[in-house]
């Protein structure tokens, strides 16, 4: 093999190592941004109806100040789950883009639809984006019950205990207060600890 024949062989290489890296960064980049509640509620579908729910919950606002944001409930953070899940979220933009749920009627007419759907996806993966935070090995169950004694309507460790107790998933257990029913279904104030085993 002549030496221009190795040095443009090693050349491509480079080439082609360097290429791999900046697609790569891109691609990961790409992903990243659109892993951001700013981008999630850029749409205003999300950011006038469930974005504008989200704000009256513990997940936004609560006694110790941590915040769950969109991704942190809707994507996960494994990277091949990640991966996964970004692909299904193309089916998101397509009916972006037909407009199927682009005004808070239409929204509404598909909400239980669009819930069952999370529901089914948080159940088949176990709950898994709920356990990226909510560990219960790491929690104080003490004081959990006084927490939870003090607000029936926070996602508490009894209502967690509860859902350990009958061998369901945390999603099973907190689906209704994560996301509101259509109005004509259930009054997500009555439900307590006795009712989760119903779920």
């Amino acid at each position: 093999m002549s030496e221009t024949k190795k040095r443009g062989g090693l050349f491509l290489i480079v080439v082609g190592i360097i290429a791999g890296i900046v697609l790569w960064g891109g691609f990961n980049t790409a992903m990243e941004m659109t892993n951001t509640e700013t981008f999630c509620i850029s749409c205003h579908e999300m950011e006038q109806t469930v974005y504008q729910e989200l704000q009256e919950t513990v997940h936004f606002t609560n006694r110790t100040g941590v915040r769950a944001t969109c991704p942190d409930c809707h994507v996960p953070k494994e990277w091949i789950h990640k991966f996964v899940r970004k692909i299904q979220a193309t089916n998101e933009l397509y009916h972006k883009m037909l407009g199927t749920i682009d005004t808070p009627e239409k929204f509404e007419e598909k909400r239980l639809e669009l819930a069952e759907n999370v529901w089914r996806s948080m159940k088949k993966a176990d709950s898994r984006e709920c356990r990226n935070c909510h560990k219960f090995v790491s929690m104080d169950l003490d004081k959990q019950g006084h927490h939870a004694a003090r607000n029936s309507m926070t996602l508490t460790i009894g209502m967690q205990l509860t859902a350990m107790r009958r061998k369901r998933p945390v999603s099973t257990a907190i689906k209704a207060l994560l996301t509101p029913y259509p109005k004509d279904l259930i009054q997500m104030q009555i439900f307590d600890a006795n009712l989760w085993y119903l779920l």
